[in-house]
């Protein structure tokens, strides 16, 4: 094979890579070892056997050969093949080649010991690896074990051969063509499991197959699938996923009476001739081939649409709650994936509490917009009726991944066993034992990290006691309709808002007071923060209302009453909101000095005079055995870009609406709150002005006439 011609066309095809929207992200490179190597992969497109030789080559810098489906040496690609190293799998030469080329070391194979491309990715029938393809069924090759096999054998023998036959060891490197015999026995034979997982699967009729069929006009139904497939995979930027498995090394594996008499013996063995050896040769490759396979299917990387598919499948209801469904997926894509000990995508290593939330990153609508376009699922007020036929029937092998990609999702991760066990339990456990448990991990993570933060950020002297960031649930929370997400204000912590939760929960609500992020602990804990860790922690209190309540209010103070609107504005399904002295426009003297003290604190960073910055302005609380006395300069900042966001999105609260405000805050302008009163769209909304002259009217004298009309609201809009 010509090495000039290989490392030409694999610039070309790296070309072609830099030209498609494929986001390649490379696991495990540590598992592959120094020798010769055959590396067995799982098999879903044609274009792997493009891309994946290029990456491991990389990896190894010697040329990666190949093997690939015979009727794929059609027309042109034969020359691009012969160039790449890709070898039919009926040349009656391929066996000889791969031993020769794993013998010196000159080149590393990948064979696909599926066979053939497993478009349905359903390998498992019965707990046993297994292949279906038109009907048949048969287990993976065991190609890939017996060529590695072999190839340690004739590198042992050629090793004992060296002194005991030297003629026969000679004639034996003569029929392999090999040079040397150091080159040859100093290396060892090595199988490495690669598993490639692709993320999100979506096929569609796209510009590339569009334009085949009208070039080529007579495509087949299978032809046009794949060109639709694979052309929207390199289009759409689909995340691919390739892990590398440990390596399984060959020559512990001889280590048996009949194999290593006839690696010793000296008479004359030829590539084919039938050797005592061979029966238990091919019962060890059988065993290799279950090890491997394995291996690539416990390395598949779990991604969303694996969890939301297996779920939908496991329910055993045909109707489903939708957002019973999100829950029960929440709990599938957090600790159950510790339990499952499985490999995740990287969005899966992020906070999953969207799920419970605003889908801010748009994987459940993504599955739901497909489950629906498919029929697998269709909606009706708030459930999802399955249809059952959709995991059952068989489809055509060629059209599967078009006509119905969620089946695929769920066969992908079939044999990962005890997630599936996993998906099952949460599957069939009743709804409202999933949300105790969703509150139980919600609810023990935000105490673990405002413990955390709070040693990390303690301040003597200035750090209150550790129950003042503490967050709290108040009333019986295991028959209650309704819940209330109560937010405190900036600098502030839970107990600004607790005579408020109270009262609530003497009239009979759930309230779920959370601890904003930075505060509770010092200062120096809010000037790391942002407007977005606010809006985290405002989601976990949400999913924790949500999980325990049928329908959620969700109300705050100050910058808490902008986080509550914020949350109006973004989450689906809230009941109500309202906002006590919402900050749009601050009156405090001190603030209109931050842009002076903006362009101070740039200055000093351009000049490299971080000691000069000033991070914080005092403070004057009025509730010092709550408040901050250091006011972030950057928190400020941040107040200022949440509430200039919420104000473009103030148009989009439609549900029931409670504006208050104090005619003589100090602090907060009641134009601004009036401001965010008249541009909600909700029908149903109200504003009042209490006559008070201070900024914190949930605590202290006439407290009480606030706490009274935000209980009527409530009462009000929830009676029904």
């Amino acid at each position: 094979m010509n090495k000039f011609a290989y490392l030409t066309t694999i610039l070309a095809v790296k070309e072609l890579a830099q030209l498609s929207k494929l986001n390649i992200r490379i696991h495990g490179e540590k598992n592959i070892p120094h020798g010769s190597i055959i590396f067995v992969a799982n098999h879903f497109t044609r274009i792997e056997t493009l891309f994946l030789p290029r990456q491991i080559y990389q990896r190894v810098g010697i040329p990666i050969w190949s093997l690939a489906d015979y009727g794929l040496f059609k027309g042109p690609l034969v020359d691009i093949f012969d160039k790449l190293g890709v070898i039919s799998t009926r040349d009656p030469h391929r066996d000889h080649l791969i031993v020769k080329t794993l013998l010196t070391g000159e080149a590393a194979w990948v064979v696909y010991p599926e066979g053939r491309m497993v478009k349905s990715k359903k390998i498992i029938d019965k707990g046993r690896y297994m292949i279906s393809y038109g009907g048949d069924k048969r287990p993976p090759h065991t190609g890939a074990a017996t060529l590695a096999l072999r190839t340690e054998f004739y590198r042992q023998r050629l090793k004992a051969l060296e002194i005991a036959a030297p003629a026969e060891a000679k004639r034996l490197m003569a029929s392999f063509q090999l040079a040397t015999f150091d080159g040859v026995i100093k290396r060892r034979t090595y199988i490495v499991p690669i598993n490639i997982t692709y993320y999100p699967l979506r096929v569609h009729e796209n510009r590339v197959s569009r334009l085949f069929e009208k070039a080529l006009g007579n495509l087949s139904e299978r032809g046009i699938e794949e060109i639709m497939a694979e052309s929207t995979m390199l289009l759409s930027g689909v995340d691919v996923d390739i892990r590398f498995g440990r390596a399984i090394e060959m020559g512990r594996l001889l280590q048996k009476p009949f194999i290593l008499k006839d690696i010793a013996s000296t008479r004359r063995i030829d590539f084919d001739d039938p050797i005592p050896a061979r029966k238990p040769m091919r019962k060890i490759a059988l065993h290799v081939m279950f090890e491997y396979m394995s291996a690539i299917y416990r390395m598949t990387t779990v991604n969303h649409d694996h969890l939301f598919a297996s779920m939908l499948r496991a329910i055993p209801q045909r109707k489903i709650n939708e957002k019973h469904f999100r829950q029960k997926i929440f709990l599938a894509a957090t600790q159950n994936l510790d339990k499952a000990k499985v490999y995740r995508h990287e969005d899966l290593e992020k906070d999953q509490v969207h799920l419970l939330t605003d889908d801010r990153y748009g994987q459940y609508r993504s599955f739901l917009s497909l489950a629906l376009e498919k029929n697998v699922i269709r909606e009706t007020k708030g459930d999802l009726i399955k249809d059952p036929s959709k995991f059952k029937h068989v489809f055509d092998f060629h059209r599967i991944r078009f006509e119905n990609p969620i089946k695929v999702m769920a066969n992908e991760v079939e044999p990962l066993s005890k997630l599936q066990r996993n998906i099952r339990l949460i599957a069939w456990c009743p709804p409202f034992l999933v949300g105790h448990h969703i509150v139980k991990v919600l609810m023990n993570r935000a105490v673990r990290r405002f413990k955390q933060a709070y040693r990390a950020f303690y301040r003597k002297g200035e750090s209150k006691g550790m129950e003042v960031g503490m967050p709290y649930l108040i009333g019986n929370h295991r028959f209650r309709r309704t819940g209330i997400l109560l937010v405190h204000g900036y600098m502030a912590a839970p107990p600004e808002v607790r005579e408020l939760a109270e009262y609530l929960g003497r009239r009979g609500f759930l309230v779920y007071a959370p601890r904003v992020s930075g505060h509770g602990t010092s200062p120096d804990d809010l000037v790391t923060r942002t407007r977005l860790d606010w809006m985290k922690s405002v989601d976990e209190g949400y999913a924790i209302a949500g999980s325990l309540c049928k329908e959620v209010v969700v109300g705050g103070f100050s910058t808490g009453a902008g986080l509550a609107l914020d949350l109006a504005t973004r989450v689906k399904g809230i009941t109500a909101v309202f906002a006590v002295a919402p900050p749009l426009r601050l009156q405090d003297f001190s603030v209109r000095f931050l842009p002076a003290i903006g362009a101070w604190n740039r200055s000093m960073e351009l000049i490299k005079m971080e000691s000069a910055k000033m991070v914080f302005i005092k403070n004057s609380p009025e509730n010092p055995h709550i408040n901050y006395f250091r006011n972030p300069v950057n928190g400020v900042r941040e107040l200022g870009f949440l509430m200039a966001s919420l104000e473009r999105k103030l148009h989009q609260i439609s549900i029931p609406a409670l504006v208050i405000q104090a005619d003589g805050d100090p602090i907060v302008n009641p134009k601004g709150s009036r401001r965010i009163f008249e541009q909600i769209s909700s029908r149903d909304k109200e504003y009042l002005l209490f006559n008070f002259s201070r900024h914190g009217i949930l605590l202290g004298k006439g407290a009480e006439k606030v706490h009274r009309a935000i209980g009527d609201f409530v009462q009000r809009v929830t009676a029904a």
